[in-house]
C-alpha cells in the first residue's frame, strides 16, 4: 500500500535533516548538542558510481559490475554570528594543515589523512521524521574536508552569507529503520 493512501505513513521530507561532526566544539551548545550543526542549510546524501567492464566473447559483448566509487557530499552552511562558522571552520583546518605564515617555514605540519580525519570526527547525516526520531542515518567513513568555499560579499546582495564545504571519504555506512547497510570500502 502506498503512503498517498494510507494516513498513518509519511514520506520522507527533504528539509527535515540534521548534520553533525563529532570533533565541532560549539562553545555555549548545550550537553549532547555540541555536535549537531543547527545551522547547515543543505547537504548532499552519499552517493555512489559502479564502474563496469565489458567482456567480448565471439560477436557477444558481456557487460559485469566493477568497483564502487563514492561521490563527495557538498554542504551548505549559513554562517551565523554566534557560533562563528568560518572560526570553526578555520579551526578544524588549523588541525592537520599548516596556515602558511612567517613561523611555518619552522613548525611546519605534516599533512595526513590520518590527522585530517582525526580533526574532522564523523560526519552524521540524519535524515528525521516529523517527531524529531532518526529514519535515515548516514555515517561518512574516514572523511576529510576537501574544499572550503565561503560565499561573496556584496553591497548589493541581503541574502544570508554560507560557507560550501566539500567532503571527501572512502565509504558510507547507512542505518535505516528497515536495517543496516554497511558499504565496502571504494578504492
Amino acid at each position: 500500500m502506498s503512503f498517498w493512501t494510507n494516513p498513518n505513513v509519511t514520506p520522507k521530507r527533504n528539509f527535515r535533516f540534521l548534520v553533525e561532526i563529532t570533533n565541532l566544539a560549539t562553545p555555549g551548545a548545550a550537553k549532547g548538542t555540541e555536535s549537531v550543526v543547527w545551522w547547515a542549510k543543505s547537504v548532499k546524501v552519499p552517493a555512489f558510481d559502479v564502474a563496469e567492464t565489458q567482456h567480448q566473447f565471439l560477436d557477444n559483448t558481456y557487460n559485469f559490475p566493477g568497483r564502487v566509487t563514492w561521490q563527495d557530499v557538498n554542504m551548505t552552511l549559513v554562517d551565523p554570528a554566534s557560533p562563528d562558522a568560518v572560526s570553526l571552520t578555520n579551526h578544524i583546518m588549523e588541525q592537520f594543515y599548516s596556515i602558511k605564515s612567517k613561523d611555518a617555514l619552522s613548525d611546519p605540519k605534516t599533512v595526513s589523512k590520518k590527522a585530517a580525519v582525526a580533526a574532522l570526527g564523523d560526519v552524521i547525516i540524519r535524515v528525521i521524521n516529523e517527531e524529531g526520531k532518526d529514519v535515515e542515518t548516514w555515517t561518512l567513513k574516514n572523511p576529510f574536508i576537501k574544499s572550503v568555499s565561503y560565499s561573496d560579499l556584496a553591497y548589493d546582495n541581503e541574502d544570508l552569507r554560507t560557507i560550501d564545504i566539500t567532503f571527501k571519504y572512502d565509504w558510507a555506512h547507512c542505518l535505516t529503520n528497515d536495517g543496516e547497510f554497511f558499504y565496502p570500502r571504494a578504492d
